[in-house]
């Protein structure tokens, strides 16, 4: 449930806080006080509404923030998901918005808006002055009696949408496959051309760079003979001079005094070892002049060769592997074609595999929906006599569709007859403004019993009523009350009187500028309410002791004792 709204430079608003309870919040208030501003606020918490709408012109910044407390499951989950710690059931939704960006955080922690929605989806569920339009749409008629039957039928509408997506992967494969014997040898015999060409390159992984390699000695190998021929006759490789001879010389000339000191012993040492590394690397540079050759002709070969690999790797893949994987994927296709009966064939029986299984599955959804929807139509018929439609007829006509889609074969349409003797006709065609206004009520009323989400917030469901019709949508709310917590804005003083919680929204000039608050009225304060809603300009005390009896029948209505 909500356990408290605040709202800081929001239209008219410049800081209220509302602390909500459980059961039945009625807001009222003059015409152009506030009231849409506080349900605009609550969408924009929830991330379905806008802020530049609504921000003060005056302000630096808007904010709103919902504080919520939940147990259920669902919403732990969520949290959890996101690392988002809970505390106690706590759920803090705030958005704030300033120089023009809007930042949404849950329990201290920002999140992206459409985690806001998605969360904001399990904790309540807002009907708007206009929602009741969507019944005249007959695929929301299938949702909500989709959503009435429960999770059985959930985990059907699932896998019969996931069932659907492979029958559409399986025609679309059967469609492309269908193509013209024309276009299919075509195909065939350009993929013949591209194979022969691949396969005759004779491809090895890794060649390319074991090539590039050899290339690049060739290429510099009159550079590389010219640095070894200068570094052997620096080191005396092959030669009486240089760094070989002279270091001979020197170690002849250590040997020669080394026995006189034990430290001249040991540079002695040094210089021998220096020898024998120095003739070390004279022998391995020897022995590569020795065998580094330069052949023109094997160079040539090698520049034709990388030529060659290189315009594979041009037309079939970035590297060798690429060029090998695409001549397999190749070859596998012209398997295909060269078998394109059996590869039809096998098509065909995948598609129709999968058109068997959705159809299958679309058939135990039928049956699901069928049977909830008798007991649904009795429901939403006994909440349609207890909201005054008196002789109502409301019946849940089934049509079956040609093919399957995701949701199964099934077409809904809310039928309904408010007179007697008359057939009972879609929503749309025989339902006022009013009356649509009532049926949904009455579903949601319905829906309430077994939904989850704890908090329902009604704009203006009083549209288009008025005498006992009000009193029967006033008693239908409180019924509703006892289970969920409810938020609504009304106008009308039937409605009003059941609160279990009053609030009166005013607008009143402050400091120059015109501002709106929002004030929980005490039982005396609400009687008042309920006479200016009654009374309009004038309040006389015929009108306040109306009031006050509406007050305490609502009261005993509320409590079940008899009116």
């Amino acid at each position: 449930m909500i356990v408290s709204l605040h709202v800081k430079n929001m239209a008219l608003i410049e800081e209220v806080e509302v602390e909500f309870g459980r059961g039945l919040n009625i807001l009222t208030g003059e015409t152009g006080a506030g009231k849409s501003i506080v349900l605009g606020s609550v969408n924009i918490a929830l991330g379905t509404g806008n802020f530049r709408d609504l921000v003060r012109e005056d302000a630096d910044y808007a904010l709103v923030e919902l504080v919520f407390h939940s147990e259920q499951e669902v919403v732990r989950k969520k949290l959890e998901k996101m690392d988002i710690p809970q505390e106690d059931g706590e759920v803090i939704i705030s958005r704030k918005y300033k120089n023009g960006r809007s930042v949404s955080k849950v329990n201290g922690e920002t999140v992206p808006v459409s985690f806001v929605r998605e969360l904001a989806s399990e904790l309540l569920d807002i009907h708007g002055q206009h929602e009741h339009q969507t019944l005249l749409y007959p695929k929301n008629h299938l949702g909500i009696l989709d959503e009435y039957s429960g999770q059985e039928l959930a985990v059907l509408l699932k896998q019969c949408s996931e069932q659907y997506h492979t029958l559409l992967q399986a025609r679309r494969r059967l469609e492309k496959a269908q193509a013209d014997e024309a276009s299919r040898a075509k195909e065939m015999d350009f993929l013949a051309f591209e194979l022969q060409e691949i396969e005759s390159a004779a491809l090895k992984p890794g060649e390319d760079e074991e090539l590039e390699a050899q290339y690049r000695l060739m290429a510099n190998g009159q550079r590389i003979m010219e640095a070894l021929s200068e570094t052997g006759s620096l080191t005396g490789c092959g030669s009486d001079s240089g760094a070989s001879d002279a270091i001979g010389h020197a170690l002849r000339a250590m040997n020669a005094v080394s026995g006189f000191d034990e430290e001249l012993g040991g540079l002695c040492g040094t210089l021998e070892e220096i020898e024998s590394l120095l003739n070390d690397f004279n022998r391995g540079l020897a022995d590569y002049m020795d065998s580094f050759t330069f052949d023109e002709q094997e160079m040539h070969r090698i520049e034709e060769r990388l030529d060659l690999l290189n315009r594979m790797k041009a037309k079939y893949g970035k590297t060798l592997e690429d060029v090998l994987a695409y001549q397999r994927e190749k070859e596998d296709r012209l398997e295909v074609l060269e078998n394109y009966e059996e590869y039809l064939a096998r098509l065909r029986a995948e598609y129709e595999k999968s058109e068997r299984n959705i159809r299958q599955t679309s058939k135990e959804i039928t049956a699901i929906r069928r049977q909830n929807a008798k007991v649904l139509k009795a429901k939403i018929t006994e909440a349609l006599v207890d909201l005054n439609f008196l002789n109502v007829q409301f019946e849940i006509q089934f049509e079956s569709l040609d093919k399957p889609c995701d949701h199964g074969m099934d077409a809904v349409c809310f039928l309904i007859s408010t007179n007697p003797g008359m057939p009972a006709k879609p929503l749309g065609d025989v339902a006022s403004g009013g009356e649509l206004s009532r049926i949904m009520l009455a579903i949601k009323a319905v829906m309430a019993e077994q939904d989850a989400v704890e908090t329902l917030i009604f704009d203006e469901i009083d549209t288009g009523i008025s005498g006992r019709t009000a009193q029967k949508v006033s008693e239908k709310m409180a019924v509703i009350a006892r289970n969920h917590q409810i938020i609504c804005i009304t106008h009308l003083a039937q409605i009003a009187s059941m609160a279990d919680q009053h609030f009166q929204i005013e607008k009143h000039p402050s400091g120059g500028k015109t501002v709106t608050t929002i004030t929980q009225l005490s039982e005396e304060e609400s009687v008042t309410e309920l006479a200016r809603i009654l009374g309009g300009a004038e309040i006389t005390q015929a009108v306040l002791d109306n009031a006050r009896e509406m007050r305490e029948l609502a009261e005993r209505t509320r409590k079940g004792r008899s009116v």
